[in-house]
This record gives C-alpha cells, structure tokens and sequence, in this order.
C-alpha cells in the first residue's frame, strides 16, 4: 500500500479498517460522534454539500485532516493549524533504558477493556479532553501502565488502514509525569504494530515541542505537514 494514504487518514480509515463504523457513502462519510469526532472526504473540493446535513447535525462540529470539501452556504469551515505527522518506518530495537529509571520500569503494561473504561475517560478527561469520547475505544486496542492503584499513563490506536496504524492518546496523568511512562507505552505499542506487519503514524500539534522530541527520539520522523480543519454549521 502507497504511504500516500497518509494523506487522507480520516477518509482512508473509514474506508478500510473502520467501515463498519462509518456513516455517509459516496465521498463523505465520518464517524459516530460518540467514537470520535471525524469526518473525512475523498478528495479536495468534493461535493458533498448535500450529504452533510445529515452527518453533522446543528450543535455538532466535525474535523478534517488533510482533505476538505467543496461547500455551498449554512457551513463554516475553519482552518484550525497544521499537525505533524509522524512516522515511524522501522521497528526500534530494545536498549537499556526503555524502562523510565525511576523503579517504574517494572510496572506491567496491560491492555486496557471495558473494565477500564472509566478509568480511561476520566484521565482522557483531564489531559486529552478535545478528542476523546464514550466509545473510543471502539477503534482499537488501548495500553496502561497502573501505579498506586491509579491509571498513570495510557495509550492506543486510533484511525489505521490494512498496512498503517495511528498511535494516539499518549498520555500521562500529571501526578506522574517525569518517569518515562510515556516513552514506555509508546514503544510498546509501536513495536507491536511493526510485529503485525503495520507501520505506526501519529498526529501532534507543532505547538507540544516536548511531544515531538519523545516521537524524534523513538524512532519517529516527520513525514509531512498535514492541514486541520473544523467544520461546522453557520448559525
């Protein structure tokens, strides 16, 4: 598969992977707002004016990576930044220091279930609050590191397509920063996908320079500037 699908990750995602998730056909389609709040067309200046009254109700926005829509009047389209997106081509081969050095390094990653999932929101609430909704985690697997009882960390896979998978949700609770939990979840899931035959890619705003330095130092590189929309109803 050409990597220019990382072009259209929404669209691409809900084509392959996530189709039984997909609402719209033709050359719109997105996803429930309950899983996440994207919304993908197939190509730049489609036309799908028609087709987006029903999939983004009044009250609801919508967001774009990549590819946006032709649009007629009652819309407001807004161009919100540009993301990198990151990839990273090659499994990272295990080095001492993968653990975080702080006596964590021993604490289990676990694949995180339903039995999680509150535990899931609430920390998603705290630190990753645009992007993160009830079912989520219907579109792959999540990873957690516990400590004290308490879910420290997390991370998972969001949209992916038959050879690529989006890491996403990187996350650490800040009672807990500083000891690597991150770096830890990160390169668990990565190597994992690169074990499966998938390449992992991720999104993250150039505004989270810290971010970006953990991606650059694990393997990750940027592969392009990706334009971020927000569409929504005109009042």
């Amino acid at each position: 598969m050409s990597e220019g699908v990382l072009d259209n990750p929404i669209w691409q995602s809900l084509i392959s992977r996530h189709r039984a998730l997909a609402l719209g056909d033709g050359a719109v389609a997105r996803y429930p707002a309950q899983v996440a709040p994207f919304l993908g067309v197939a190509e730049d200046g489609a036309d799908v004016d028609a087709a987006l009254a029903a999939l983004v109700p009044a009250g609801d926005t919508a967001l774009l990576l990549g590819r946006k829509p032709a649009l007629g009047t009652g819309w407001e389209l807004r161009h919100l930044t540009d993301l990198a997106q990151m990839i990273c081509r090659a499994p990272v081969a295990s080095a001492d220091g993968d653990g975080d050095g702080d006596g964590d390094g021993d604490a289990a990653i676990i694949e995180l279930g339903v039995e999680h999932r509150e535990d899931v929101l609430a920390l998603t609430a705290l630190v990753y609050p645009h992007y993160f909704r009830a079912r989520t985690m219907d579109l792959g697997r999540y990873f957690g590191i516990y400590l004290d009882g308490r879910l420290a960390a997390i991370a998972g896979e969001r949209m992916g397509m038959d050879e690529y998978t989006e890491l996403s949700a990187i996350c650490t609770h800040p009672d807990f920063l500083g000891r690597g939990l991150a770096r830890r979840l990160l390169l668990h899931v990565s190597r994992d996908n690169h074990a499966r035959g998938r390449i992992p890619f991720l999104h993250v705003s150039h505004e989270n320079p810290r971010a970006v330095e953990l991606y650059l130092r694990n393997g990750f590189e940027l592969r392009r500037d990706i334009p971020f929309w927000s569409l929504r109803r005109a009042d």
